[in-house]
């Protein structure tokens, strides 16, 4: 169990939550389909990431709220299974966690997912473990518990620690994140919505005007593309028959965070994210299938003739 804060690299701050996943012949509407496969697993953007980073061997840690009811329980103890540190995590009294319902179709992989915050009040910068993140080498944030992240990212970036932004819904306040990021990875959706470019090389243009380190979009089983010296840069996905893509996007982040760290070469960081995302989604659920470091590298040892 990690308890020196120096001991913690990664540091994790967003949204976190219980998902109820449903594997589904197909995503019935107005009718009925029996289920072939159901778990309740962690999840959520900035908390999937830092499992990610823990599964890849980084000592992290996770900041953001829960309720003081079972799902709260058991979003805590999922995080603590992976030896991420917690003690840094609100307890709200009386309030209702975040729950996700995820229903997956059997022939493709897609999902569609329905989710509430529940009754938690965001956490309030005043909460934050700021000497927790100022000792680590990266905060990834999700956008999410937005006034926080905001002052955390804007403190990081003052003491040298990198941040990292998975930019995939649009909140008020994100463009306030983003003017403090390091690494910036939108969703195509973000990507089209925030530049008002439906192709995405035009909105990548755009989105580096920003003037992260690292700006790119990730694509799904299209890949991922980001800015290289000026040039766009565009790294394939691995070709693998999926079970269920929940969660790729949120393990491309923190594999990503992870081999950037390390290397600080741009397209094998996004490489790499790619193999852990693709094994990923080889298991149901967002965390089941995240795979650890030595996995990575026979995944990769076994697909060089890819990307």
């Amino acid at each position: 169990m990690i308890k020196n804060k120096n001991e913690i690299e990664f540091v994790g701050l967003g949204f976190c939550s219980n998902d109820y996943i449903c594997l589904l012949p197909e995503i019935p509407i107005d009718h009925k389909v029996q289920i072939l496969e159901h778990l309740i697993q962690g999840g959520g953007p900035a908390a999937t990431a830092t499992v990610a980073a823990a599964r890849l061997g980084m000592k992290t840690a996770f900041l953001s709220m829960v309720g003081d009811d079972d799902p709260g329980r058991r979003i805590l103890q999922d995080l603590e299974a992976e030896n991420i540190f917690t003690g840094s995590m609100r307890v709200r009294q009386d309030s209702t966690s975040p729950i996700a319902y995820c229903w997956i179709d059997q022939p493709t992989g897609k999902r569609s997912i329905a989710w509430t915050r529940g009754t938690l009040r965001e956490l309030d910068p005043s909460e934050l473990d700021m000497e927790r993140i100022l000792n680590a080498k990266l905060l990834h944030l999700d956008g999410h518990n937005t006034a926080a992240a905001i002052v955390a990212a804007e403190e990081a970036r003052k003491h040298g620690v990198l941040v990292s932004l998975d930019a995939g819904t649009i909140r008020p306040g994100v463009e306030k994140i983003m003017e403090h990021t390091d690494l910036l990875f939108t969703s195509e959706y973000f990507a089209r919505t925030w530049t008002g470019e439906q192709d995405l090389e035009k909105a990548l243009l755009k989105l580096v005007k920003i003037g992260a380190k690292v700006t790119g979009v990730t694509m799904g089983d299209k890949g991922s593309i980001a800015i290289d010296n000026g040039k766009i840069i565009h790294c394939p996905a691995f070709r693998v028959t999926p079970v269920d893509t929940t969660g790729a996007g949120d393990v491309f982040h923190g594999a990503f965070a992870v081999k950037y760290l390390e290397s600080a070469d741009l397209y094998e960081s996004m490489r790499f994210a790619s193999a852990v995302s693709a094994v990923k989604c080889r298991k149901l659920g967002g965390r089941a299938g995240i795979p650890t470091r030595r996995q990575v590298d026979e995944f990769l040892a076994e697909h060089q003739s890819q990307g």
